[in-house]
């Protein structure tokens, strides 16, 4: 039988009936994975968006008062609200309508009362007679008895509390004897310490006791206290006379108050030790408001008489909220955390629910330099927790983005030319039987878990790249110059070694000799690099760029290895046929042919060095910092979401920042692939033009 009358079981039908069902399920893949890509997009945009929503004000009813008379202290709690009124009925009024509860009455009525910071103890004034009351859970407690302690030097013109611990205080008064610290504890004698000033207009303490703010006009007077003995630290003479001084949570920032507004000043520590300084002025704060602060965050309120409220936080350069209230505000508290502000009118209370979860939040702290307490200058900070209740977490990206660009162009740099250069050797220069050997073993380096390698780097290469440094640095040199002396001499070889495959054999051994001497013997010159370098850490840019470079090498070959292959091999046997050299065929026709894909392979691997994680994150050391050089450490924003996401609350501002450092990395990615695919077409159309027109 012949071929021709062999029947050919075909079906149409079942053909075209495979082809759309497998058109329409990769479809249905491709747009599942757009919508995934999507979805997580704006999960994320849905995460970060509350840090950045405007603060919020809402006020609530007001509320009849009991008393008729003028409060001498306001105090908030949250729940509900204490007064001491200027009659010395001491009353908690509850902030939800409910009836008052029955006033303590103190007899004699208090002249003057101050709070500690945390709002806790109260020091009342009495005619000259000193007594502690705490508002506690509904009820008043004398943490000393309800005896006042009488100081026998008249009438009292000035005083400040702050509470040392639960069971100490420490109370600074001025009398017509002068200025004179307190420490009391109970079933103890006072311990009294005289200080050689005999005016002040405004006495402050801070939380912790250890100091005390004196002015006298517009000298200011900074003591520093212990239980025996008080030391003048500093004075600082003032632009202006201060109208009021307070500190604001934490007591480092010191808030003055004259006729230019509100000025914030702490101290930097100086060669004569920590010395104010004056630190910013808010804009729009002003001189004549009364100020209220809050006990557990930095931040504070400003009443103008007319009703003008304005909040303020200590890294904002003015009010992060401005409101119109109605006029007639005699006193002012906040609740312990800050959500909301109990107002006093004559004859009624009003609360004020605040919304203003993240005062120091904004997009200007992630980026500029932010002058922080005790800091000598603004600066990029990364420090999110700390074991101190006060503390004030710094949020600023530049450490991290610095960090994470660094690592990945010095990763780049190193992986490039030994990738570009063993893909053009392989496919260009090498013979096939060696080629089908060699690029499956350099691409099942790719294989290696990233984790592992981080391991190796931070365990082993660390310690050793410390004791050779000096070989390491001078390693590209020695192999470069040892590349273009065998490049030199290879003329002179007999003609069977220098045959395609052969010069491999002869060296390979001869760069390892090279580079061992190299390593080897610098060592003997100078051990340890800590010791010739005063700044040198283990864990370093040098140690994550040549970890990460390893492991870009396999990524960036295969994917250039590829687009060197695939130039149609008509383009080089014309080129060569013409009387070009290999060197200058490849220089001058593949490599053009194949830009397009090379450019994509350097580009996934800068994207690939960028998001990398376990690399970065056990061979640089962590230190969040923007600047630094070649052996000092870094942070990656990658290291730092895997470091900190398990210990940030959920929906903290510490939460939702490491959510828009995640939405960073995803756009940055998303921008860098997008140029890169526009640059690939443009060299693909550049020189697929050129080739049709050769």
């Amino acid at each position: 039988m012949s071929l021709k009358h062999i029947p050919v079981n075909f079906s149409d039908r079942r053909r075209r009936a495979i082809d759309r069902f497998t058109r329409r399920l990769v479809t249905s893949c491709g747009i599942a994975i757009l919508l995934l890509m999507l979805l997580l997009f704006f999960w994320l945009i849905w995460v970060v968006l509350p840090l950045f929503a405007a603060p919020g004000v809402h006020p609530q009813a007001a509320q009849r008062l009991w008393d008729s008379e003028p409060a001498l202290i306001v105090g908030n709690q949250g729940d509900r609200g204490w007064r001491i009124g200027q009659d010395g009925a001491a009353r908690f009024i509850p902030l939800n309508g409910q009836p008052a509860e029955t006033p303590l009455m103190l007899r004699p009525a208090p002249q003057q009362a101050v709070s500690s910071a945390d709002q806790r103890t109260l020091l009342l004034n009495a005619q000259g007679a000193l007594t502690l009351l705490q508002p506690v859970d509904g009820a008043w407690r004398y943490p000393l008895g309800d005896t006042p302690l009488r100081l026998p030097d008249g009438a009292i013109k000035a005083m400040a509390l702050a509470a040392l611990n639960e069971t100490k205080w420490r109370v600074s008064v001025l009398t017509d004897a002068g200025l004179r610290v307190l420490t009391l504890a109970p079933q103890q004698a006072p311990r009294i310490i005289e200080l050689p000033q005999a005016h002040a207009d405004h006495l402050l303490l801070s939380p912790q006791g250890d100091l005390l703010y004196a002015s006298e006009g517009n000298v200011l007077r900074v003591w520093q206290l212990d239980d025996d003995r008080a030391t003048l630290r500093e004075t600082v003479t003032l632009a202006q006379t201060p109208r009021s001084l307070h500190l604001l949570a934490g007591g480092r920032s010191l808030l003055i108050q004259d006729g230019r507004g509100v000025t914030q000043w702490f101290a930097i520590a100086g060669a004569e030790g920590p010395r104010l300084h004056e630190i910013r002025t808010f804009a729009g704060s002003s001189p004549t408001a009364d100020i209220v602060t809050e006990t557990q965050r930095r931040v504070f309120a400003t009443l103008e008489p007319g009703g003008a409220l304005k909040l303020f936080a200590s890294k904002q350069p003015g009010p992060v909220l401005q409101r119109q209230l109605a006029p007639g505000i005699e006193s002012a508290a906040f609740s312990p955390r800050g959500d909301a502000l109990l107002l006093e009118r004559a004859g009624s209370w009003q609360v004020l629910r605040l919304d203003n979860p993240w005062p120091d939040v904004s997009w200007r702290s992630f980026w500029q330099k932010i002058w922080y307490e005790n800091y000598p200058a603004p600066d990029w900070v990364w420090q999110s927790t700390n074991a101190a209740d006060s503390y004030q977490a710094k949020f600023s990206f530049m450490p991290m983005v610095t960090g994470t660009l660094k690592a990945a162009a010095l990763s780049l740099l190193f992986a490039t030319p030994l990738a570009l250069a063993a893909a053009m050797y392989t496919a260009w220069f090498m013979a096939p039987g060696l080629r089908r050997w060699v690029k499956p073993a350099i691409e099942m380096m790719g294989a290696l878990p990233s984790v592992v390698i981080g391991l190796i780097a931070g365990l082993w290469l660390a310690p050793h790249i410390s004791q050779a440094l000096l070989g390491v640095l001078l390693l590209p040199l020695t192999l470069a110059a040892t590349l273009l002396i065998c490049g030199a001499l290879s003329r002179h070889l007999p003609p069977r070694w220098r045959q395609p495959g052969r010069e491999v054999m002869l060296l390979l051994p001869l760069l390892l000799i090279v580079t061992l001497a190299t390593l080897i013997i610098p060592t003997f010159l100078m051990r340890d690099a800590a010791e010739w370098l005063p700044h040198y850490e283990q864990r370093n840019l040098l140690v994550a760029g040549l970890a990460m470079g390893f492991a870009l090498v396999p990524l960036i070959f295969t994917l250039s290895e590829d687009a060197l292959f695939s130039v149609p091999a008509a383009l080089g046997q014309g080129s060569l046929a013409l009387g070009a050299t290999p060197w200058q065929t490849l220089t001058r026709v593949v490599l053009p042919g194949a830009s397009a894909g090379i450019f994509a392979a350097l580009m996934i691997g800068f994207g690939r060095a960028v998001g990398e994680t376990m690399i970065v994150l056990m061979a640089t050391g962590n230190t969040p910092q923007s600047q630094g050089g070649l052996f000092s450490g870094l942070r990656a924003l990658s290291a730092n979401i895997a470091i900190e996401m398990p210990e940030a609350a959920a929906g903290s501002a510490h939460y939702r920042i490491l959510f828009l450092s995640a939405l960073m990395l995803l756009v940055f990615t998303l921008i860098i692939n997008t140029l890169a695919e526009l640059i690939r077409q443009r060299l693909r159309q550049r020189y697929s033009q050129h080739e049709g027109q050769a």
